[in-house]
């Protein structure tokens, strides 16, 4: 018996294989459309997608191996040493052909009206290898099409039964909502119930279907493909800086889809990065400058807009100016916005909205992870994040860390919806989350890790339990752990404990640390100084210690602020608030005394900073509405007429080149943590919608008629209710220190006695007071 020639060459783990002739290695347990598409051989394929599991349903990928009687599927044959391959034989090619004539008997010739004409695989596939004469002359199958919601429009008629829905809602998404039933031709893709895509990603099944069975709902019959002009994009709804194509005609931004890349967001996109681009148009787009005169308001010209907003802003001393920015500013913006503030003598400038403790000093922190790794993880810790809203796409990484075999563990104020198990979590109100942290950090303090200063007064009468110790354990123990801290802990009002408590935990177990950034850029204006300078307000305290003069840069009041009511009264106090926005809605117009139209973050250029630090620019993609401007252009000229120095420069590249050669700030946590605070009464749990977070996304009318955008709620735990006298669908009085509020009543074990979980955001809780307090609840 002769043994196997083995090539010297080989890699460990590879085999030699041969396809159409060429020699090459690839790894043991491989497919052979892996090698081939490696090699760059094509084969034609529907069902397979790389990122999705295998299923070997359509037959498109058949190929002639030597010695095997029929040809084999390449999606699921995997390679073994020697193995020799035909991707173009007769035999192949054959029958690939007589696939896409089973794969056409049933397809509906609607390709004049289908959206997905001129980027359908079918249709490229079925020019290579499909006849020019149908044979089947019998009647044609119709299926009956479900709603599955606002995103996505369904033609099912034209379904081939792929299963690449199926299997990414149920694999990737973790949702499970579409499934098929019926056998043979029967068989449907569907929900069986007509039941709304839920999921937070449901919109890549878009992108990974392969005919026009699923297309994009509020793009629908908008444009054709080849009217479109793809443009490079940056998500801008959170810190991970989603790489996304905006698609665009005449300057106006149609869809977005996903941009590959698989350090950030692999080939996947978040539903609030691919539907925000409709809020864009909404009907108060600030399309012109305008003044509030004699209690209206007047549209004015630039000049005499920025004119009067240099003098009203030379009659105010620094100290008495504040600058409160959009965390998605870009850093050219933000560059530009604290070199203003420079020139006029104001320490006061900030960009931390939805912050409440600012004691240690905390800014700009991100992943020390890269976020390709997370996946990797062996074992996992959340505090204080519902990540799955916060950052979709990390999320699903975290997912593939435990499908994978990794413990994930949770310290959370609700006990949220996720789409994976955990080995562990902790679900407690406010008060009670600071010491559940604290117990965890006391029992990483345990292995004998050195215990900060500032921590050990708060250790001292912390007791430890199994739990909190068994969390430790498993992150020590794993080849590669990761703690993340979320927005739930960072809007904390101790939230400087939950950090301190978490670096402490990071630290005794040798994981990364992790800490979600409350913006899109934080951690990009952080770098370019949109911080308080020495002896500075943060914003808070810029509220709490109102300013006569306000420069509001992209927020819009109350809903981009921890505590809307207090934001309200501050600007409303205020004698001069100039609004540099791009919209002109109810609330702007409320505080503003003038309004300066910028353009939004796709039509402008940016360097936006992602979560790993990672700077990423992007070119304008869209038109400005109106006559919207740029916010560096405004800037420029409103740097001029104040006469400030550095704003002499004309073109963006002087900003960049400006903005590169000053030092970056030195973001340095001073140490400090706040003091415990005992629980008096019900405390508010305030966490921010995922279709809320910004101005565009609260005005994308798809993402508001989503069925995750659930409106002003009181949620409550069943004995919290039963005291206040509250049953389900009731509606409560919620009363706080500045306004009150009329929510519907829901109850729910997911939330822990003692906490009232009112999401933040929505008119009717924006008079509501601030994650932490307390509230006052009473029938309506």
């Amino acid at each position: 018996m002769s043994a196997q020639p083995v090539n010297p060459n080989t890699p460990p783990d590879h085999v030699n294989i041969e396809i159409d002739g060429k020699p090459m290695t690839a790894p043991k347990g491989s497919m052979i459309i892996h090698a081939a598409d490696k090699a760059g051989v094509p084969i034609p394929r529907f069902c397979y997608h790389d990122k999705l599991p295998i299923a070997a349903n359509c037959r498109m990928c058949l190929v002639e191996v030597e010695k095997s009687p029929k040809p084999m599927p390449a999606c699921a044959t995997p390679v073994m040493e020697g193995m020799k391959v035909l991707t173009r034989s007769a035999k192949a090619l054959n029958s690939q052909r007589n696939v896409m004539e089973f794969l056409l008997i049933n397809h509906p010739l609607d390709c004049p009206i289908c959206d997905q004409g001129g980027e359908c695989e079918l249709q490229d596939v079925s020019m290579g290898y499909g006849r020019s004469v149908s044979r089947f002359v019998e009647r044609k199958r119709a299926v009956a099409d479900e709603d599955i919601g606002p995103l996505i429009a369904t033609e099912m008629t034209r379904c081939i039964q792929c299963t690449r829905c199926v299997r990414f809602v149920g694999e990737v998404a973790g949702t499970y909502e579409l499934g098929g039933m019926g056998r043979g031709e029967n068989l449907e893709i569907g929900t069986y119930v007509g039941k709304t895509i839920e999921s937070e990603i449901g919109g890549n099944i878009i992108d990974v279907c392969p005919v026009g069975a699923l297309t994009n709902k509020p793009f629908r019959f908008r444009a054709r493909a080849w009217e479109l002009v793809a443009r490079e994009g940056i998500g801008y709804h959170d810190a991970q800086g989603s790489n996304l194509w905006l698609h665009t005609r005449r300057g106006e931004v149609l869809r977005h889809v996903p941009r590959d890349n698989e350090a950030i967001n692999e080939c996947w996109l978040s539903d609030r990065d691919r539907y925000s681009h409709q809020g864009l148009y909404a009907s108060d787009r600030a399309l012109q400058p305008q003044v509030k005169r004699n209690g209206g308001w007047v549209a004015v010209s630039w000049d005499e807009a920025l004119a009067l907003v240099a003098e009203k802003l030379k009659t105010v001393s620094g100290d008495q100016l504040g600058t409160l920015v959009h965390p998605a500013t870009s850093n050219e913006e933000g560059h530009l916005l604290a070199a203003l503030s420079r020139g006029l003598d104001s320490r006061h400038i900030d960009h931390r909205l939805r912050q409440l403790d600012f004691v240690d000093g905390a800014a700009g922190n991100g992943f020390s992870t890269p976020v390709a790794d997370i996946e990797k993880a062996g074992a996992v810790l959340l505090v204080g994040s519902w990540l799955r809203h916060e950052l979709p796409l990390i999320n699903h990484r975290v997912r593939k860390a435990a499908k994978r075999g990794a413990k994930v563990f949770a310290l959370n104020p609700v006990d949220f919806d996720f789409n994976y198990d955990f080995a562990g979590k902790t679900i407690a109100a406010p008060a009670a989350l600071v010491d559940e942290a604290l117990k965890l950090a006391k029992a990483a303090a345990e292995s004998g890790v050195a215990v900060p200063a500032e921590l050990q007064p708060l250790l001292a009468d912390i007791a430890v339990d199994d739990a909190a110790r068994a969390t430790v354990a498993a992150l020590k123990d794993a080849t590669a752990s990761v703690l993340i801290v979320g927005e739930a802990a960072a809007m904390h009002p101790q939230a400087s404990i939950l950090r301190a408590a978490a670096r402490l935990v990071a630290q005794a177990t040798d994981s990364g640390y992790n800490e979600i950034p409350l913006g899109a850029n934080a951690v990009g204006l952080s770098r370019v100084g949109v911080l308080p300078q020495a002896g500075g307000l943060d914003a808070r305290s810029m509220l709490q210690q109102p300013r006569k003069a306000y420069l509001l840069y992209g927020a819009e009041a109350p809903f981009d602020f921890a505590d809307g009511g207090l934001a309200m009264q501050a600007l409303t106090s205020a004698e001069t608030v100039v609004a540099f926005s791009a919209f002109a809605s109810d609330n702007v117009k409320a505080v503003a005394t003038i309004i300066l139209p910028i353009a939004a973050t796709p039509e402008i250029d940016a360097t936006l900073v992602n979560l790993n630090g990672t700077a990423q620019v992007a070119a304008a993609g869209a038109k400005p509405a109106g006559e919207s401007r740029p916010g560096w252009r405004v800037l420029r000229a409103l740097g001029a007429k104040l006469g400030v120095s550095g704003f002499d420069f004309t073109e963006i590249a002087d900003v960049r080149a400006a903005m590169n050669a000053r030092p970056a700030a030195a973001l340095v946590t001073n140490g400090k943590v706040a003091n415990r605070v005992k629980p008096t009464g019900l405390a508010r749990i305030a966490t921010v919608p995922v279709y809320r977070g910004d101005a565009v996304l609260r005005r994308s009318v798809p993402l508001q008629s989503h069925p995750l955008t659930v409106g002003g709620r009181l949620v409550l735990h069943p004995a919290d209710a039963k005291q206040a006298g509250l049953e389900q669908g009731m509606v409560a009085k919620v009363s706080g220190p500045v306004g009150i509020a009329t929510l519907p009543v829901t109850i729910s074990q997911d939330v822990p006695a003692g906490g009232a979980w009112i999401e933040s955001a929505y008119l009717e809780t924006a008079a509501l007071p601030a994650y932490g307090a307390d509230l006052s609840i009473s029938k309506a």
